[in-house]
């Protein structure tokens, strides 16, 4: 594979702070056309919702050096060097980045820093929820029926008394989100999640599945309520995604799913701002919500 020249570097001056981007034209997704600079630009421009959904959040990073066509790794720990403006929270013996600042993002950024992984759990508070989020995981890397499937879940939450706000994954699954107007802990959610997958199941044997192993899943969308939990992660709203089309997690309108006309991978980098511009965080649309009612009735049901 052939080596492109590296292009000199430049110095960004963000919020006081100096930052230092190495090979600005470096490919990072080599066939949308979007170099290290371009990324960072649209990083500046994510920034606001981006921070916003990865604050008080424990950070996980994917890094792709060389492009999304090139090695990568997982980084849960702190780059170092790191500047003084970049903010780290303890953990598990791990010193996680704490994504409070736009500085601090351009700086993961021009690591190559591709994906943004926050925690369920929040910084200090690892036993309790501020949402509760069901996963719909295709089995089939191309699933057609993924859109018809958040619908039939948004039904069946609005049928209960529960808004959400599903957002695609940016890669090819769907989750769905619910604000939550106390927090609630993390085992009283994985029973909900589970009564949740168990009624879709059965009432939709040929869609759904709550089977963990993808051998035995045959074509179904596993509905996940476990990876909700203490120390797992979601792809943060509004990271993009190392795939080609540089796709971006996009938070959706409940018109949008059920029309049927929209794709994961509709949403990407190079047209992401323009539909903020529009929507702005659609993750806004719903009012935190109030289980209690919900969780006492199945609570009341168990044998």
């Amino acid at each position: 594979m052939k080596t492109a020249a590296k292009s000199a570097a430049a110095v960004l001056s963000v919020h006081g702070e100096q930052i230092t981007v190495t090979n600005p034209a470096k490919p990072l997704w080599p066939e949308d056309g979007i170099t290290k600079l371009i990324y960072l630009e649209k990083l500046a421009l994510l920034s606001p919702y981006l921070i916003k959904h990865c604050k008080n959040r424990y950070l996980t990073t994917i890094r792709y050096p060389h492009g999304i066509g090139d090695k990568s790794f997982y980084q849960k720990n702190c780059p170092t060097p790191k500047p003084d403006f970049v903010h780290t929270a303890e953990h598990g013996g791990i010193h996680y980045v704490h994504l409070d600042s736009l500085p601090a993002l351009l700086w993961l950024g021009n690591l190559a820093c591709l994906e943004y992984h926050a925690s369920f759990d929040q910084i200090g508070n690892p036993d309790y929820a501020a949402e509760w989020v069901l996963d719909l995981d295709p089995t089939l890397q191309d699933e057609p029926r993924i859109m018809e499937a958040a619908s039939i879940v948004g039904q069946l939450l609005k049928s209960l008394g529960i808004a959400s706000v599903p957002k695609t994954s940016g890669a090819t699954g769907i989750q769905i989100i619910v604000p939550l107007a106390q927090p609630r802990s993390f085992d009283e959610l994985r029973q909900l999640g589970q009564f949740i997958g168990d009624y879709l199941s059965r009432s939709h044997p040929q869609l759904f599945t709550v089977e963990r192993l993808t051998k035995n899943r045959g074509d179904l969308i596993y509905v996940d309520y476990l990876q909700h939990y203490s120390g797992k992660t979601i792809a943060a709203p509004y990271t993009p995604r190392a795939r080609k089309g540089a796709p971006v997690s996009t938070p959706l309108t409940w018109d949008e799913v059920n029309s049927g006309r929209w794709q994961p991978a509709d949403f990407h980098l190079l047209n992401i701002i323009e539909r903020l511009q529009t929507h702005g965080d659609l993750l806004d649309s719903a009012p935190p919500q109030q289980l209690d009612q919900v969780l006492a009735f199945i609570a009341s049901a168990k044998p």
